[in-house]
């Protein structure tokens, strides 16, 4: 079992598919270092909710998100408003969640945590 700490030392490396995704037994356990997040139903991306007061700390947020997974080169899918900002990582080249996903996970967690 990975921890945060050790997510967050981690790397992404590319996957451009032929490897399998990870398992919901699996994910459900990494998922125990990364408190917030959690795992869809079909076992294929991990999500949070992050909510701030006001737009700017929103945008602001977004914009460190943006800089932290784009150095990872593994980007989430996401949605935002007025107060909140809704992150999901899969990784879409195996249909499903690879370390990768918990590595970005653990890192935009690290921003606010």
């Amino acid at each position: 079992m990975s921890s945060t700490c050790s997510l967050t030392d981690k790397h992404c490396v590319p996957c451009e598919g032929g490897v399998d995704a990870i398992d919901r037994e699996s994910a459900l356990e990494m998922l125990k270092t990364l408190p917030h997040w959690t795992l869809s139903e079909d076992s294929k991306m991990i999500t949070r909710r992050f909510e701030f007061k006001g737009f700017y700390r929103t945008v602001s947020f977004i914009n460190a998100m943006a800089w932290v997974v784009n150095k990872e080169n593994h980007h989430p899918d996401f949605s935002a408003g007025y107060n909140f900002c809704e992150v999901g990582f899969t990784t879409h080249a195996i249909d499903g969640l690879s370390e990768n996903d918990f590595i970005c996970a653990a890192k935009v967690s690290a921003l606010l945590d």
